[in-house]
Order: C-alpha cells, then structure tokens, then sequence
C-alpha cells in the first residue's frame, strides 16, 4: 500500500502551528501510527544500488512522529497492576497482535511504545523497552534490560544481549537511525548509537560501545572505519568487534602509560562463531 498522500498530509500538518492542527491531523496521525505498527512505514528502508545494500532515511516518518508529541496531551495512564504512569496521549503502550504474529511478551516489566513494530516469532524478556518509530524484524530477541531507541531498524534473527542499548534519533530529521541488519550478535553492555550502522552477520562483544565518532580498527583488512562524508559508521558483514585499547597521544600520555578505548575487528565469522551465537529455535 503507498503511503505517498498520508506523508504529504503529515508533512503538512507538522508545518502547521500548534494552533491550527484540528481533527483531521488527529486522523492522518492515528492512520499514520497504524501503519508503523503494521510494519508498512519505515524510518529507514533498505535498497540494493550497484549490488550493495544502501539505507535510505524517511524523513516524513520522523516528522510524523515528532507531530505525535505536538498533538498529544498528558495524561494519566491505567494500570491493571496499580503502578502509576504518565505520558502523551499519542503515545501509550501498544497491544501487540502477539497471537497472530507468536510474539512472546514474558511477564516483568516490557514495555512497547505505540508507533514501532515487532515481526513474527519476535522474543523480549523483562525488562526491556521498544520506542515508538522502532522496526524489530523476524525471530529477534531483545533480552532483559535491552532498549531499542526511537527509530532503530533491527533485522531478522538479531538477539540483544542483557543490557544492550540500541540508541535512538529523532532529530535532525535526515539522520539515519541506528540500523542492525539480519543475524546480528549484539553483546550484553554493547551500545550503538548516532546513526551506527551494523552489517549482516557481524557480532558485537560484550561491552562495546559504537558512536558516530568511534574508529573501528580491522586488524584482518588492516582498515579503519569511521563515519564521515560519504555516510555512517558501517561495521563490515559478519565482522567481530570486540573492546580493545590503544595508546593516549601527548608527552603526558606517555608518561603515564595512559591509554584509550579502541573496538578492534580480530577476525570474521566462521563455523565456530555461528555455533556460539545462534537462537535457540526451542525458545520459540
């Protein structure tokens, strides 16, 4: 379904002032969410260009939601366990189709955010939170105390470790969200924020923390990835990350044996590293 005329009305509606948004934003918003949830509007959607994989950003999307916060008003939102929340009105948690899709929601404190989507056969384990504008695809499990950002793309099969913390992004408008691609190991305490993008297979170690400004250094490939002009920080296909250290710079530094964070690649994934990261299909 094309959702060319919906975004123009958002776009509209989120150039409006405050007071001139009426009933029929109210209605494009409420159709516009639908559509995230159904998994037919995307922040960021792949494309093939020259026989690679290239993410494009949607900016109306973000737009989209951004004009939630403006249309909402607080509110108190019921519990049935007696706990108090308060939040926009837009934005409750959302009733996932979790029979129709098997997602498995265990008991303890999940939370998913109207607005973003969970595929089929998809497994969170308390506590653990999903942001409006986020994608969850396929056979993904997201583990306790994981959180996945505001318009955070997650592939298939992807498992978010303990504690692995998927940032999110709102503004500016055109930056690209974080994005995990199919069959990614994300470790527990691992981070990746500000647009970082994780290709097809790689396995991020525990404790790892990826920004925009982190140099990632192959010692494979001998290569030093970083995110420039040409696009985001992109960690090869089926690379290994772990967290590494490298030598502070100045007099000081090396007076003192000071050191600096590094993420070093040491190898790529083989037979041996599928066996270690791979779903359990029994915990489906």
């Amino acid at each position: 379904m094309g959702y060319e005329k919906l975004l123009e009305s958002i776009d509209g509606h989120y150039a409006s002032a405050p007071e001139e948004l009426g009933k029929s934003a109210r209605e494009d918003f409420q159709i516009f969410l639908d559509a995230l949830e159904a998994g037919e509007l995307r922040a960021a959607r792949p494309i093939e260009e020259d026989g690679r994989r290239k993410w494009v950003v949607e900016p109306s999307v973000k737009r989209g939601i951004l004009l939630g916060f403006r249309l909402g008003e607080a509110v108190e939102m019921d519990s049935p366990v007696g706990l108090q929340f308060s939040d926009k009105d837009t934005y409750p948690a959302q009733r996932l189709p979790v029979l129709e899709r098997n997602i498995r929601i265990v008991p303890g404190g999940n939370s998913v955010r109207r607005g973003s989507y969970l595929g089929q056969n998809v497994t969170m384990m308390p506590p653990a939170f999903v942001n409006v504008g986020a994608y969850v695809d396929d056979g993904s499990m997201i583990d306790s105390h994981a959180l996945v950002g505001s318009c955070a793309q997650i592939g298939k099969n992807v498992h978010l470790s303990a504690a692995a913390q998927i940032g999110g992004v709102l503004e500016p408008i055109g930056q690209t969200p974080v994005i995990v691609e199919d069959d990614v190991m994300v470790g527990a305490h691992a981070g990746l924020f500000e647009g970082v993008q994780v290709g097809k297979g790689a396995v991020i170690g525990a404790g790892s923390v990826i920004t925009a400004s982190t140099p990632v250094y192959d010692v494979i490939r001998q290569k030093v990835y970083r995110s420039g002009q040409d696009g985001p920080l992109r960690i090869p296909e089926g690379a290994v990350v772990i967290p590494g250290s490298r030598p502070a710079k100045g007099d000081f530094a090396r007076e003192h044996g000071l050191q600096m964070a590094a993420l070093l690649i040491i190898k790529y994934r083989d037979e041996k590293t599928d066996a270690s990261t791979a779903l359990e299909e029994l915990l489906r």
